[in-house]
């Protein structure tokens, strides 16, 4: 250490340093804070979730973790979700963190307390230069109730450092270490820090949760076992496994008062007031100190970041539902953070990715290898949750007006939810703030029946509610005009009035409480909902009563009938009445639409990219277009290759990192038909005007000079659908799969986005598994075949990848089946020596009985043929043969007793004689008087049995 103040990089790498170099530990890395074999965790939140499986014996003893006897590193850790969640208390106090490093020491069955309490008594005072005055350590105080003695090994060597009455007994809860109900488990040793130069007497302060006297390394003894019955057995290999919060011991040798005030948040706090344009700098206060709270917006952005960009980093993504849906509210919540209390400007959030990346960067280097896939995916959160959090924070203000009782209700927390993507620990926060409530049970039970609700509604077959021709003459002898949809390409929320509500049967002047599980069709004047068509699936979201903006109709399906848009669905459960006349606001689920937009740009963009690579032939011949992929339909009288795959992908990310805009315009049809290059699907019938979409050039120069053969280089088309604005949105494609429909017509799947980034994950993991097993010979590979099979069948990769690897897959089974087939001719020489070797012995001792093991496994032919051998040259021989398969576990046994042999003439037969030795294998056999055949499973019993066949043929014929 210096003498001046550290960073924090200098302080996790002495710690790292001193193990290693000094106490001869192994470094090993961090292992990915999204455990991906461990299904258990949504996330890694201690420093030895990568150590689990040599705890619990279940290492593979042929990994080099099973040889590790001592390590030390600083794991990535988020607490966030499941049984440790810090999130709710993130901002509000200086030491919570979602996001944290721990750094730990480990002994694998090798060193014990001595050595741990030594090495890190001489780390903090030697090497930190901790004051050891300030210095407390704890042990486990016994439990009586459960049979447990208290730790005095641990207390005796403290002693040896500190004073009596600063070694302080604790019990279960704090000192006693489990890892599961079952499961390795021991006592625990803390070392807590006091704050406060030359204050004495704290002994009241560790473990009364002190800001001032924290606790900074945790050293767990790992001594029992946690039995089934719950006793308590001891460990024949007892193990060390250490914890300290990095951010805890930076603040304290840092001399600085918080986790907060250390250069682990130093340089994102300047980024945070640099990327919102904030005027006041972090100050550090905290509660009634932070009326405004902006030091608590300051340290919820900053602990934010730093998760989404580790957990990205790793393969995560923003969804909703799992480890997704928690990713997805913290991001949110720094956005609403950001946004209401720093006036953050949109899109503010993703910019802090480079100042992570550069700060973490050298010591976690995979924050280096793909930092624009952490920015784009954030971006794209970001853009989806903006769009409504304005109007989100109005209603939520809106509702606290109406809100007496001191408790928004459920359906309001549901509301805000559904409509406005607020999810429900957002709107608790943002109550706690106003001093209010949230019926939190009330909102579960209404989470589940919409749940439930959805569930019964998607088996109904909503697409038979439809309009007809009487329906349609009824409107317009009512003079209702076709729907106004000219605001379903906008990204708006539309005010407008209930003009007719059809049941499938007749229409309505209005719904009521009787019509509360009825799919109705909802006509509005005008919507900004697009209905199915074109090969673009519908909108959903809600109808809203323009005055109170409670929800009234919840739209499921959309569709268009004689140009009136039927917004199908269902009346709310809040809602009463819902009449023609009604005031209402449409909104739209902007959260399902973007997707379908950057889908529906990319089906334009991979049209244009199939030509390329296939020829000018090529035609669309359908497509469907929904949130979750695309589908892309084309003439071809042959599937792609694997390099037609590669380029095709290719050439649609190239569109995508050109960033292009999208224009689209409608034009009259003849003139639209005259540009050059643009593409329409065959057969289709267009409205005149059309929509032209053009992906790079205005439609205006389209027009213009419409002749431009240029215009071939790109994608021009019509079509009615919704678009990005820009072909960057679309951030990642690859096709998925590629398929015959038929004669003629192939059909391929894609994805964009985060989906297509999960899937260029899944292509690096599974590229991985499959160099790593290459490595392999022989039955290890065998063995390894399947599971990388399972791994294919699993994880979705592109359609190129995929050809890849089932070619290496083929490959690998091809080398596996050469490799037992020289094993086999291998072994098979090996036994003709044998069985040289037994005739040899047999012509010149002439015994009437042989019994002999030949490691010919399985193969009953290369036996048989072995045993016939020996016959040839001793035909007067009782012969046997037992043969192991290691491989199989299981043992084969063949036997030829001839007519004319001593052994057969004093009553030894084939049948008898195999079925008796099969049986002391845990097996069965049987055959004729002279040839016989039998297995078992009991491969551990071979010696035992050949001892006993010659017995049982010595007793019975000689």
């Amino acid at each position: 250490m210096t003498s001046s103040v550290p960073t924090v990089n200098e302080i996790r790498k002495t710690f790292i340093d001193f193990f290693v170099n000094k106490c001869e530990h192994t470094f090993v890395p961090s292992s990915q804070v999204v455990p991906h074999d461990d299904p258990t965790l949504l996330f890694a939140n201690a420093g030895m979730n990568q150590f689990k499986p040599i705890f619990l014996g279940q290492a593979d003893p042929r990994s080099e973790q099973a040889k590790l006897k001592r390590a030390a590193n600083s794991q990535k850790c988020i607490r966030a979700g499941g049984k440790h969640n810090d999130l709710d208390d993130v901002g509000k106090d200086t030491y919570h963190h979602t996001f944290f490093e721990m750094l730990g020491n480990w002994s694998f069955g090798n060193y014990f307390k001595r050595e741990a309490i030594t090495w890190a008594w001489e780390l903090l005072t030697d090497v930190y230069k901790l004051d050891k005055e300030r210095l407390y350590a704890s042990y486990f105080g016994g439990a009586a109730d459960k049979g447990l003695e208290p730790d005095l090994e641990a207390k005796s060597i403290w002693e040896e450092f500190l004073p009596a009455d600063r070694v302080l007994p604790f019990g279960m809860k704090e000192n006693f270490w489990e890892m599961g109900d079952t499961g390795p488990c021991g006592p625990c040793s803390e070392i807590h820090f006091d704050k406060i130069e030359g204050r004495t007497g704290s002994q009241a302060l560790v473990n009364a949760d002190d800001p001032t006297l924290i606790e900074i390394w945790n050293l767990v003894f790992i001594q029992y076992n946690r039995e089934a019955d719950k006793s308590l057995r001891p460990l024949p290999n007892k193990h060390v496994d250490t914890g300290m919060g990095l951010e805890r011991v930076t603040s304290i040798i840092q001399k600085v008062g918080t986790n907060y005030d250390t250069d682990i948040f130093g340089p994102i706090f300047t980024e945070i007031q640099k990327v919102t344009g904030f005027t006041e700098p972090y100050g550090g206060k905290v509660g009634k100190d932070d009326p405004e709270q902006v030091d608590m917006a300051y340290r919820v952005i900053a602990d934010h970041i730093r998760t989404l960009t580790f957990s990205l980093a790793d393969g995560a993504i923003p969804s909703s539902d799992g480890r997704g849906s928690v990713l997805r509210r913290i991001l949110r919540r720094a956005i609403r953070y950001g946004k209401q209390k720093l006036k953050a400007p949109p899109g503010f959030f993703h910019r802090l990715v480079d100042v992570v990346v550069a700060h973490f960067g050298e010591f976690f280097p995979e924050l280096r290898s793909r930092p624009q896939h952490i920015i784009s995916v954030i971006e794209s959160e970001e853009k989806m949750f903006e769009r409504t959090l304005d109007k989100g924070i109005l209603e939520f203000e809106n509702i606290l007006k109406k809100t007496s009782n001191g408790v928004i209700s459920a359906s309001h927390a549901h509301y805000l939810s559904s409509s406005f993507g607020f999810p429900i620990d957002l709107t608790t926060l943002m109550a706690e703030e106003k001093g209010v409530k949230v019926d939190l049970k009330g909102y579960e039970v209404l989470v589940e029946k919409f749940a439930e609700d959805s569930r019964r509604r998607q088996k109904e077959k909503k697409s038979e509610l439809n309009l007809g021709a009487e329906p349609i003459s009824i409107l317009q002898k009512r003079s209702i005009q076709p729907t106004n949809d000219q605001y379903k390409y906008e990204q708006k929320e539309v005010q407008t009035v209930v003009k007719a509500i059809w049941t499938g049967k007749e229409l309505i002047d209005q719904l009521t409480a009787e019509h509360k599980n009825t799919l109705v069709g909802v006509i509005l004047e005008s919507t900004n909902f697009y209905p199915e068509q074109g090969g673009q699936i519908y909108d959903i979201g809600n109808i809203n009563f323009v005055d109170s903006q409670n929800t009234a109709f919840t739209v499921s399906d959309c569709k268009v009938f004689g140009g009136y848009v039927l917004h199908i669905g269902y009346i709310s459960d809040d809602c009463d009445k819902l009449a023609v006349g009604d005031k209402v606001e449409t909104t739209v689920d902007y959260t399902r639409r973007i997707p379908i937009m950057s889908n529906h740009t990319s089906t334009h963009m991979v049209n244009f990219a199939l030509r390329q690579v296939l020829g000018s032939t090529v035609d669309q011949r359908g497509s469907l277009v929904d949130n979750t992929r695309l589908r892309f339909d084309f003439s071809s009288t042959k599937g792609m290759s694997k390099d037609e795959l590669v380029k095709t992908d290719a050439i649609v990310n190239e569109l995508i990192a050109k960033q292009l805009n999208v224009y689209c315009k409608d034009v009259e049809l003849a003139s639209a038909k005259k540009i050059y290059g643009l593409r329409a699907v065959f057969g289709e019938v267009y409205p005149d005007p059309v929509r032209v979409v053009s992906v790079g050039v205005d439609v205006n120069d389209l027009l213009a000079n419409p002749s431009n053969t240029e215009w071939a280089n790109y994608s021009i088309e019509f079509c009615g659908g919704t678009h990005i604005a820009n072909s960057k949105e679309a951030e990642l494609f690859t096709i998925v799969s590629e398929e015959a429909v038929s004669a003629g017509v192939r059909r391929l799947f894609a994805v964009t986005g985060t989906d297509a980034s999960v899937v260029y994950d899944n292509n690096r993991k599974l590229e991985t598994a499959f160099t790593d097993a290459a490595k392999l010979t022989g039955k290890d590979l065998k063995d390894h075949v399947p599971s990388l099979l399972a791994l294919l069948e699993s994880h979705p990769v592109s359609a190129s990848k995929r050809i890849e690897l089932l070619e290496k897959l083929n490959n690998l089974q091809t080398t596996v089946k050469k490799y037992f087939k020289e094993l086999e001719s291998s072994s098979i020489s090996d036994s003709n020596k044998v069985v040289d070797e037994i005739i040899a012995q047999l012509t010149e001792s002439k015994a009437p009985v042989h019994v002999g093991v030949i490691n010919l496994g399985l193969n009953n032919s290369a036996i048989t043929d072995a045993i016939k051998n020996v016959q040839k040259k001793c035909p007067d021989t009782a012969i046997m043969f037992v043969s192991p398969d290691q491989e199989k576990k299981k043992v084969c046994v063949l036997s030829i007793v001839p007519p004319t042999s001593t052994a057969a003439s004093k009553g030894l037969t084939a049948n008898g004689w195999v079925v008796k030795v099969a049986e002391q294998l845990g097996g069965k056999g049987g055959g004729k008087t002279d040839v016989a055949q039998g297995t078992g499973s009991q491969i551990e019993n071979v010696d035992n049995a050949v001892e006993f066949a010659k017995d049982f043929a010595k007793k019975l014929s000689l």
